[in-house]
């Protein structure tokens, strides 16, 4: 029996090793804890640059929603390729152990909803965006040297939502948006409104769009009619081509909603980083 106890003894303290292991740490990185000025949390994580500043004068930023779930793919996938390097990657998350923080998200990336339908809270997209231009932003230009023309928002399913709302609402906040699978449905697909908007503004005269652009993704696997939507959406905005705004429809092959995001990322810093202004 005594060969029981030291099989047991041996299986405790490897459990009790498990129990103590220090969590995982990824090479290049930072993270950061802030405050909106509502005094919500957000956790802030860094993909740091490599190497000297890029002749510009600044490095490219790349800013990421639902940072928990996507900031480790994101940030492998930028250090897998020296050209990818000299650039930062900052994922907007929460202070929780999971991906999702449902709740906060709901939040933070959905146009505001009537008392009754309002469980989760919604309606936060715009409190966001402040906390993202006035608090972040700000925050980030002080710790790197940042080129102001090479400014990304990267979002996922609300959050690419909340992109394309970004692009409508605040078009010189970024250069550039990829809406990843899109919520364009959402109450009864509220972003339209802002579209015509955005639209006519364009017409009009009074936006430069001259360095924009929108990329959206879909996989294959998807709901048909989320697929025409977005299809759609890519359709109309081509014609505000004649004033510099670039748009993209891609679909992507043997993926569904849920698998996208971490399919792609690769393809989003190829064609993010690319893009040269001259």
């Amino acid at each position: 029996m005594n060969w029981l106890r030291t099989a047991a003894t041996l299986l405790g303290a490897l459990w009790l090793g498990a129990a103590q292991a220090e969590p995982v740490t990824l090479d290049g990185t930072e993270q950061w804890m802030m405050k909106s000025t509502e005094g919500r949390d957000y956790r802030i994580m860094i993909s740091l640059p490599e190497g000297d500043v890029p002749y510009t004068g600044g490095y490219p930023v790349i800013y990421v929603v639902d940072g928990n779930a996507l900031f480790p793919a994101f940030h492998a996938a930028k250090r897998a390729q020296d050209r990818f390097k000299k650039s930062i990657v900052v994922a907007i998350g929460y202070p929780s152990d999971t991906p999702y923080d449902f709740n906060r998200r709901a939040f933070d990336l959905s146009p505001p909803q009537t008392a009754e339908r309002n469980d989760p809270p919604q309606g936060g997209q715009d409190l966001f965006l402040d906390f993202i231009e006035k608090r972040l932003m700000p925050r980030v230009n002080e710790r790197f040297k940042v080129d102001q023309d090479q400014r990304s928002l990267v979002g996922w399913s609300f959050g690419g939502m909340f992109g394309v709302y970004t692009l409508f609402t605040r078009p010189a906040l970024f250069q550039h948006v990829v809406a990843i699978s899109p919520s364009l449905w959402w109450r009864d697909r509220y972003l339209l409104e802002h579209e015509r908007t955005f639209t006519e503004r364009a017409h009009a005269g009074k936006l430069n769009l001259t360095h924009s652009s929108l990329t959206m993704l879909v996989g294959d696997r998807e709901m048909p009619q989320e697929i025409q939507d977005v299809r759609a959406l890519q359709i109309r905005l081509e014609n505000l081509s004649q004033y510099g705004l670039r748009s993209d429809f891609q679909v992507e092959a043997g993926e569904d909603h849920m698998s996208i995001p971490f399919r792609v990322p690769g393809r989003v810093l190829n064609e993010l980083l690319s893009t040269r202004r001259f």
